[in-house]
């Protein structure tokens, strides 16, 4: 596995509490990195000699602005370029998020900004326009990330990374739990392949504050705090690997037969019967299928 993008889930914490969120972000989630576990990481990375990117999201990274910051200088002065993914909550007004903003200039090369009516009552949310409109005075690089609702019929499917514009919901974390009743239902056995995610060849994998390494959100490929990330990607072998091996075979549904797995006869896509199949599995898995934030069971 040859890595190209590593991305720092640097908070599971998030100011708000969106019904599609994949890592159950919310003011009351657990899992914060500091300091010194940025610093780790990115040493890790340095010495795969692979990665490119690191991107810093969430949750919602500017929660904990003052690592955040000094992870992205450390991060730049490496050599890494560097992206941020936020809900922007932070740009009040224009002049606000020139402030919040400007010490960032010339370290990143990407400001990613959710906004969708999942994150307002608009959608494009006015701090959204503000963090744009301030990035671009600041020759920041930004682009909006929108997720349509789940009636939504022209949203383009997502690949891998979220692409900048209107993109479907995907029904893992809490979207499974709090958007499937709006969403159209299709037969179990369909679902044959994963249709988001490279398994094979990521590219890109999330690391969370405990140092679980994701290749989807709730998958772990190993721990970056027990094993060095150069371990876990010489040794990676996706066939082999009790969760990954059976989706490369026949997708979630294949998850299912594999392991027997109770199940309804309609799911809204892959990923719900994934992820629902995951669930399941967890006790069998403890080591593989983490955190618990992931799943929804680590809040209040």
């Amino acid at each position: 596995m040859e890595l190209s993008g590593l991305h720092l889930l640097l908070t599971y914490q998030c100011n708000l509490e969106c019904e599609h969120c994949f890592v159950w972000g919310s003011p009351w989630q657990s899992g914060t990195m500091t300091l010194q576990n940025v610093r780790y990481i990115l040493q890790q990375a340095e010495d795969l000699g692979t990665v490119k990117w690191i991107y810093f999201e969430g949750g919602e990274p500017f929660l904990y602005y003052a690592v955040l910051l000094k992870g992205i200088q450390e991060a730049a002065c490496k050599g890494f370029q560097v992206g941020i993914v936020s809900n922007g909550y932070w740009a009040t007004d224009v002049a606000d998020a020139l402030e919040w903003l400007r010490p960032f200039v010339g370290l990143i090369q990407d400001l990613s900004i959710s906004s969708d009516l999942y994150h307002c009552n608009e959608k494009l949310s006015q701090q959204a326009k503000n963090a744009s409109l301030a990035a671009e005075r600041l020759g920041i690089p930004v682009g909006v990330i929108s997720i349509a609702q789940p009636e939504a019929t022209n949203a383009a499917s997502a690949i891998g990374q979220l692409p900048v514009g209107e993109t479907a919901v995907m029904y893992r974390g809490r979207a499974a739990e709090k958007l499937v009743a709006q969403a159209a239902r299709w037969p179990w056995e369909r679902f044959t392949e994963c249709p988001y995610e490279d398994l094979r060849d990521p590219g890109r994998v999330h690391v969370d504050p405990f140092g679980n390494l994701h290749i989807c959100q709730g998958i772990s490929l190993g721990n970056l705090f027990h094993r060095p990330l150069r371990e876990i990607c010489k040794r990676y072998d996706p066939d082999m690997h009790p969760i990954l091996g059976p989706l490369l075979e026949g997708g979630p549904a294949e998850l299912v037969r594999r392991y027997d797995l109770p199940h309804e006869e309609r799911y809204a896509d892959a990923c719900h019967l994934c992820y629902e199949g995951r669930r399941t599995l967890r006790g069998q898995f403890p080591e593989i299928l983490v955190p618990d934030q992931m799943y929804g069971v680590a809040e209040g």
